[in-house]
């Protein structure tokens, strides 16, 4: 795949490195050509900085890994609102987040909608944004591989995401369409508060088998 990456953080330089060792190529812009450029060195020879004008015409999937206050910002860089992205796979990773309380920022909707509202055309899927970059490559037995929750209203998007998921490492379960994200992205702030409780997230969910869990509803019929 081509893919764009939307940003130049330490997500962005993580996720492309990962990216760009399993075979794709990566094209990095944002809003300093000085910064793409570095995040583009980081990731290593299979990635390029591009210059935001040229951006969308170089790439299949775009990932969007930039803060909620640079949301529209970034996406009006690149020519989103008047359709450059249009068809595309679109991958919103932002956490719009007080990190201080958990609160999400937006009154309404989500960080994915106003990304599918600010980027004409294009399939935007929720993705990504529960996990640190640093959890990412996943190396370990595939039967305990992260599950990246995600939803989008595309199937082929969804498909999109779900390949480059398992090129991470890990696993992609859909949970709904793009009206699921802003769950998703509550969900985030549920993780920062538990962890500022002084407890693990991990241990603050119930572990379900799924297929125990068929079985035993299956000797109840």
């Amino acid at each position: 795949m081509n893919l764009g990456i939307l940003g130049t953080g330490n997500l962005a330089v993580t996720l492309g490195r990962a990216w760009a060792t399993a075979g794709h190529s990566v094209a990095v812009t944002g809003r300093n050509a000085l910064r793409a450029g570095e995040a583009a060195a980081q990731i290593g020879h299979a990635a390029q900085a591009v210059d935001p004008a040229d951006f969308a015409t170089q790439v299949d999937v775009v990932v969007v890994a930039v803060s909620w206050e640079g949301l529209e910002t970034a996406l009006s860089l690149v020519g989103g609102p008047q359709g450059s992205l249009a068809d595309k796979t679109v991958l919103d990773c932002t956490n719009p987040l007080d990190y201080q309380t958990g609160q999400l920022k937006p009154a309404t909707g989500s960080a994915a909608q106003l990304v599918a509202g600010a980027a004409t055309g294009a399939h935007v899927v929720k993705a990504l944004h529960l996990f640190s970059g640093a959890s990412w490559p996943y190396a370990g037995p595939r039967a305990t591989a992260p599950v990246v929750a995600i939803c989008g209203d595309e199937p082929r998007a969804l498909d999109d995401a779900a390949a480059l998921i398992r090129d991470l490492g890990g696993q992609s379960a859909v949970v709904g369409g793009l009206d699921s994200s802003r769950q998703l992205e509550e969900a985030a702030g549920f993780v920062i508060r538990v962890v500022a409780a002084g407890h693990n997230p991990r241990l603050a969910v119930p572990d379900v088998d799924p297929a125990a869990l068929r079985a035993a509803q299956a000797t109840t019929v």
